[in-house]
């Protein structure tokens, strides 16, 4: 894989939670599945580009960049050896032959310079440990005026539906679990445009994005899901199995709230950013 500098995340996600997003990539993708058209949106991915997909777990986005660059390459890199392997079989599967999948922490990673038009997240650029780091170097594989595109989630508060939703389990959470560390580091406006900005990059936008997340079938394959996600075994891990019932319970039913013919769908929240590599000339 390379160097490594982001060595606790390396570990994570080539842990339990890594080999559960890899087994299940249907849940994952449908919690995130709503943002996919706004963030290719942003990402304005023509035929023959080079795309870079940062921290691309089981591939999904980076298959959805591969049609939008028929004629182009895309790369998606993860640190997650298990989610990589399902990535490269579900791309094989769809006969997608413009994709590549790497290895590495793109933090550090060695990216040819100049060597990308676009760069896509769908929020894994939030767990680099020095994130102006990353982004500067992340900077350095595009090409003078390529753009970057990344959405990562505007912060909960005690009303949201989520929070309504899993309310029951709130008392218990008390810890990132080990992948999901960082996951905070992007939430506010200010920061990512400071960020960005230390790094080198122009023409921030940052826009609110909502959309429905998928959770499943109906409120107790929801429930089911949701006690299944690395952040809720890790930190119910050492309750007892009649408390972790009856929450369970009590999650099943405010999951209800958010039923439909066509499954639960929790709203949702994410920001939508935008930036360029300023051309050499500017």
């Amino acid at each position: 894989m390379g160097t490594v500098v982001n060595r606790q995340q390396a570990e994570a996600w080539n842990d339990w939670e890594g080999v559960h997003w890899a087994e299940h990539p249907e849940r994952y993708d449908g919690m995130m599945g709503s943002f996919n058209a706004p963030l290719f949106e942003a990402a304005g991915i023509r035929p023959a580009d080079r795309v870079l997909d940062i921290g691309c777990g089981t591939g999904q986005t980076t298959r959805l960049a591969a049609r939008h660059a028929p004629r182009g390459h895309v790369v998606g890199i993860d640190i997650s050896a298990p989610m990589l392997e399902r990535a490269r079989r579900d791309a094989a599967s769809e006969g997608l032959g413009n994709v590549t999948f790497e290895q590495g922490d793109a933090q550090v990673h060695p990216f040819p310079g100049d060597g990308y038009d676009v760069l896509i997240s769908r929020g894994g650029v939030m767990f680099f440990g020095d994130l102006v780091a990353a982004f500067t170097h992340l900077g350095g594989a595009l090409v003078p005026g390529g753009r970057l595109a990344f959405l990562g989630p505007q912060p909960g508060g005690p009303d949201s539906a989520w929070s309504r939703a899993t309310a029951a389990l709130g008392p218990f959470m008390r810890e990132a679990s080990p992948a999901a560390r960082g996951m905070g580091s992007l939430l506010e406006p200010v920061r990512i445009r400071e960020i960005l900005t230390q790094a080198g990059f122009a023409d921030i936008g940052i826009a609110p994005c909502s959309g429905p997340m998928t959770l499943g079938a109906d409120a107790d394959d929801a429930a089911a899901f949701v006690f299944a996600m690395g952040p809720t075994r890790h930190n119910l891990r050492d309750v007892d199995a009649d408390t972790v019932a009856r929450v369970r319970a009590e999650v099943r039913e405010a999951l209800r709230e958010f039923e439909t013919p066509d499954g639960v769908h929790v709203p949702g929240a994410v920001w939508i950013v935008t930036a360029t590599r300023p051309r050499r000339d500017a």
